[in-house]
């Protein structure tokens, strides 16, 4: 997995200024990372200035990574930026693509890396930092990632959420997937969203409809008395039962009383 991110107006700022965000950056890319149970240490990061490249091996939470990281990361800036000036707060273009990455003498080398790169100077991110200007970060999902996460159903966002663009920076050109996180909603854009390049839609990743969710049983009844049923469909959601301290960062719950 590669997840690149960019500081925006950096050469506009002055020395201070540039010296801040090169020391904020990664403490609050650590924060996120942290808070969505993500170990950082474990990356291979290239740095430079406003900018970083993460790479990780793919390793079953690269969901974690679309979801949660990118959930904290937009947290974290919040929390930043509200003790701040607007000219000095900090807003982020990220982006996340995966595959095949060669460690090379003086950084990263191979077309995952190069994709990743030209996504992240894709045009559409800085219009939507334009037109979005209380948003603190702009997210843009290569099609494999989005496809393999969200459409794919192992995360808690909807496809509705994104719009499909079609990226053509120098040599580059592929079909992406453009969101901003504080808004949920998908943005203007020439390609309707949910579709793929040709045209077809792609279904929407939901929730299970509440009149098909398993209600909890009512007091007196085969649950025991209790009010509570624990014969949920595996596939749908997980019940962990737990006792004392529990370390549930990066962790969605959901919490249920019983009804008549």
């Amino acid at each position: 997995m590669c997840i690149a991110v960019d500081a925006q107006a950096y050469g506009g700022k002055n020395d201070r200024g540039q010296s801040e965000i090169q020391h904020d950056l990664p403490r609050i890319l650590d924060r996120a990372a942290r808070g969505a149970g993500l170990d950082r240490a474990r990356w291979q990061i290239q740095r430079k200035g406003d900018e970083q490249l993460a790479v990780r091996p793919l390793d079953g939470t690269e969901p974690r990574l679309v979801d949660d990281y990118v959930r904290h990361l937009v947290s974290e800036l919040g929390v930043h930026n509200s003790q701040r000036v607007p000219e000095a707060r900090m807003r982020l273009r990220a982006v996340i693509h995966q595959g095949l990455v060669e460690l090379a003498e003086n950084g990263f080398a191979g077309s995952a890396v190069v994709a990743t790169a030209r996504l992240l100077n894709a045009p559409q991110l800085y219009d939507a930092l334009a037109a979005h200007p209380a948003a603190a970060l702009v997210l843009l999902l290569s099609d494999e990632v989005f496809r393999s996460t969200v459409v794919g159903g192992h995360t808690t966002l909807s496809g509705d959420e994104f719009t499909r663009v079609a990226v053509q920076v120098k040599e580059y050109e592929a079909t992406a997937w453009l969101r901003v996180p504080t808004l949920g909603v998908p943005l203007a854009a020439s390609s309707e969203p949910g579709t793929t390049e040709t045209g077809k839609p792609v279904a929407p990743v939901r929730g299970e409809p509440a009149a098909d969710r398993l209600r909890p049983a009512a007091a007196g009844g085969s649950d025991g008395g209790t009010g509570f049923r624990n014969d949920y469909r595996a596939e749908k959601i997980n019940v962990t039962n737990v006792a004392g301290a529990v370390d549930a960062r990066g962790a969605v719950f959901g919490f249920g009383t019983p009804r008549d």
